[in-house]
């Protein structure tokens, strides 16, 4: 077989592990939640230019991710399958361009741009991407639509190459803002430092090459100027300046470190196969260009990452596609008797995770974990461990990277169906509102106003379908934005209680029978609530009246 139709097997395996119980839990809190809820609301409202959160307009992020998350509810149902699918397209997609730049990069060796393909798909952080929606998995996927674009172009394609880079450019804008310039920008100096390249030329289609970039990722962003001149400094500093510079403002402070310990964390194990084969081959043996991509690529977006004060995991996947690459190129110098080696420890890395999978059901009755898991999910890692041993005692392949690469391929695949039971099973241990949705179905309270305390729990409307009343009794969390609020209508779903004038409003709730949602108790001055409600039942952590 071609190492394309290798691919396309893997990315039909690593396809149908992603599809299998895609949506057998809820989304859970708080981005996941919070993006599937705007995309419905999004849909059920036909408005596609002012996302709304809980009925609040929510301006927090451009609105790409929230438009295809309400394309994939419109197209496969108001359902969490429906929410997931499209981030696994675009991870599926990313597999395809780095098969792509693997081939400009190793000057169209297949191989190579194969392993590089495999390992990037198989890596945890890209399988954390795919299926957590956020807008990273999305961003990534035009980033690397944009830096292959250009390198193509740069290596001799057609003028549809660099206009493939300005349109994955608008895109990535539309989707998280400045950012999305960062793996780009890096491919192209990355691509030029001291490499002495022949530039070429300026043409037409560099300027209409920028202006399909205004066309679509400043479009929506001028509307809103035009509609509201206070979103100019929105924009430009409460979501650009002040989410660098200022900790506080989203609530993601991290240490400077954050990155430099889960990035690698994330990428294991190659992440160790990485850094040691770095740091015993010479510098001046690698090629400039290789050196270019480890310092622009990798280095400096990872620098910059750090140096912002907000972090989450997340935000630094694009440095992966470099990893991966600079992976493949120092694993490729080895010889098969030192990649033996690598080998070896990396399956024993594979059967040591599957093992110890098989071992949680006993684990967690043992030692509390925060999560409980049955007995037969140990059936999956189990079922792992077995295909792994007899793939690889029976496969006479001689070759290593071959051996390696099916290794990899097996052990994620399991990896996933462990991972989707254990999910299902702990949604409220993992911030999911399904198990809540599902007992005031069954309590057929559905017709009643809900009302939820001290919480902002976007994914129990979206379980629903409705939305609930927030009670914001303190918790800086429930603390939104509405200063482009047209009046006083989105006091329907959210309620200051230490406000004395919206006592009123919370009284006129009560006196409705509503459902009441108390994660913890009820502060003691909240007490005299309790008197509205006659029943009551605690699932986990949380307590449902009515």
């Amino acid at each position: 077989m071609t190492s394309r139709r290798w691919l396309w097997l893997f990315l039909l395996v690593l396809g149908a592990a992603f599809l299998w119980q895609l949506g057998s839990w809820g989304p859970l809190e708080s981005s996941e939640a919070r993006y599937s809820e705007i995309g419905r609301e999004m849909l059920a409202g036909q408005d596609w230019l002012h996302p709304r959160l809980l009925g609040i307009q929510h301006f927090h992020k451009p609105p790409l991710t929230y438009w295809l998350t309400a394309a994939g509810l419109g197209l496969f149902g108001e359902n969490t399958f429906g929410v997931r699918l499209l981030p696994v397209l675009a991870v599926l997609l990313q597999v395809v361009l780095m098969y792509g730049l693997g081939m400009l990069l190793f000057q169209q060796d297949r191989a190579r741009a194969l392993a590089a393909s495999v390992i990037y798909g198989t890596l945890p952080v890209v399988l954390i991407s795919a299926l957590n929606v956020t807008t990273d998995a999305y961003l990534a996927t035009l980033e690397l639509a944009a830096a292959y674009g250009i390198l193509r172009y740069y290596h001799g394609g057609g003028v549809r190459w660099l206009y493939l880079f300005w349109l994955g450019l608008g895109l990535a804008f539309l989707t998280k803002g400045p950012v999305g310039f960062v793996l780009p920008l890096m491919v192209v100096i990355g691509f030029y430092f001291k490499q002495g390249q022949t530039k070429r030329p300026f043409t037409l289609h560099h300027a209409l090459g920028f202006a399909l970039f205004v066309g679509v990722g400043l479009s929506w962003y001028l509307y809103l100027i035009a509609e509201n001149p206070a979103f100019l400094r929105y924009f430009l500093f409460e979501h650009t300046v002040e989410r660098f510079a200022n900790a506080a403002t989203f609530n993601r402070a991290k240490p400077w470190w954050f990155y430099l310990v889960l990035a690698p964390a994330t990428s294991l194990p190659w992440a160790v196969a990485l850094v040691a084969r770095a740091v015993r081959t010479p510098w001046n043996s690698v090629p400039r260009e290789w050196r270019n991509v480890l310092i622009f690529w990798v280095l400096v977006p990872l620098l910059f990452f750090s140096l912002s004060k907000s972090k989450l995991l997340l935000y630094v996947l694009p440095i992966f596609p470099g990893v991966v690459l600079l992976t493949v190129y120092y694993l490729g110098r080895c010889t098969e008797a030192a990649l033996h080696r690598w080998y070896v420890g990396i399956v024993a890395f594979y059967g040591f995770l599957l093992g110890a999978l098989c071992l949680l059901p006993i684990l967690t009755t043992v030692v509390n974990l925060g999560f409980e898991v049955k007995p037969f999910t140990a059936i999956w890692p189990a079922a792992g461990v077995v295909v792994l041993v007899l793939t690889l005692t029976l496969w006479n392949q001689v070759r290593i990277a071959p051996r390696l690469l099916v290794a990899t391929t097996l052990f994620t695949v399991f990896l996933l169906l462990s991972a989707k039971p254990i999910m299902q099973q702990n949604e409220l241990a993992f911030n999911g509102s399904r198990p809540l949705a599902e007992l005031i179905r069954d309590k057929k309270l559905t017709n009643r106003q809900v009302l939820v305390y001290d919480q902002l729990l976007p994914s129990l409307a979206f379980e629903l379908g409705q939305l609930p009343v927030f009670l914001n009794d303190g918790n800086h969390n429930l603390n939104r934005e509405t200063q482009f609020e047209p009046g006083t209508s989105w006091h329907r779903y959210l309620l200051y209680l230490q406000d004395p004038q919206q006592e009123p409003a919370l009284g006129a709730l009560l006196l409705q029978h509503p459902v009441l949602l108390v994660k913890g108790e009820l502060k003691p001055e909240r007490q005299w609530m309790l008197r509205y409600f006659t029943q009551q039942e605690k699932l986990g952590k949380w307590t449902v009246l009515w």
